[in-house]
């Protein structure tokens, strides 16, 4: 195995430095996976099981001046890595006006991501500031458990309103509530709501729009007034909401009725998907 990659770009440092930050925030574990074409950020808690799951993808070639890497086999051209998120983030902070960044898979006596920081000093000449950031490497045989998820079809999809507005609501709710009711429809209008024995609020958004249906037959039967709802834990949503650093160009909840939701977050060349399951 072998991976080696750099960016020059300022542009790029600071956008892939905004995604670490923002991984660092929702997962304090995640798994890095390097393949020919993408680099992708993955937490898989079992969404059954009450966690929740991200599935995050930077296309390298959007963000990498080199990328080289040799995957396990020529079968299987891709590299698994798990790692603490926050190490990475906080290396990355140190790249702020660098000339240049290198990551590099190596062997310190325990496997590595190394990360060397070209910074330009007072007197023009430049200084290298390396990171070694401990991972682990994952087995072939565990990989089965760290793919794309499946996205099940939901009973409505909605365009999520501005995110910094949505937290600020939901941070206030949080004062009331463990756990928060998510419903919308398909003429465009989404609810938060806390119900607790003492006090009932809604925060209602309107005309937020509905994405095209993914197949002809989804929810075609379905009344577009009609609510789909699912209760979720708050502090989840929060810290979805918490990692978003960048605002998105286009953000859709996708709603399966009291089983989960799942937010679609692109940014230019980065997706996200994040997965909250019902509260149970």
């Amino acid at each position: 195995m072998k991976f080696r990659a750099k960016i020059v770009d300022a542009a790029c440092l600071n956008h892939f430095t905004r995604v670490s930050a923002m991984v660092a925030k929702l997962a304090k574990i995640c798994t890095l996976r390097i393949s020919p074409q993408t680099l992708n950020f993955i937490l898989s808690d079992k969404v059954a099981g009450g966690g929740v799951s991200m599935w995050c993808e930077l296309e390298q070639e959007n963000f990498f001046s080199e990328f080289q890497m040799e995957g396990v086999s020529a079968e299987n051209n891709a590299i698994y890595l798990e790692l603490t998120s926050e190490n990475l983030s906080r290396a990355l902070k140190t790249a702020q006006n660098a000339r240049a960044l290198k990551v590099k898979l190596t062997n310190k006596h325990f496997p590595c991501l190394t990360v060397s920081i070209e910074l330009l000093s007072v007197s023009s000449s430049s200084r290298i500031v390396t990171h070694d950031i401990p991972v682990k490497v994952i087995p072939r045989k565990l990989w089965k458990d760290l793919q794309e998820p499946t996205v099940p079809n939901s009973d409505v999809s909605i365009y999520l309103p501005v995110l910094k507005t949505m937290k600020s609501i939901v941070e206030k709710m949080r004062n009331l509530s463990s756990h928060l009711i998510i419903e919308a429809n398909l003429s465009g209008d989404l609810n938060l709501k806390i119900e607790t024995e003492l006090v009932c609020v809604t925060t209602h958004f309107k005309d937020l729009g509905n994405p095209p249906l993914a197949s002809e037959d989804a929810s075609q039967d379905r009344d577009p007034e009609q609510m789909a709802e699912v209760r979720i834990d708050i502090r989840k949503l929060l810290q979805f909401l918490a990692g978003q650093q960048v605002n998105p160009t286009r953000a859709v909840c996708n709603i399966v009725s009291n089983k989960l939701v799942h937010f679609d977050l692109l940014h230019e060349d980065v997706s996200l998907q994040y997965f909250i399951p019902a509260f149970s």
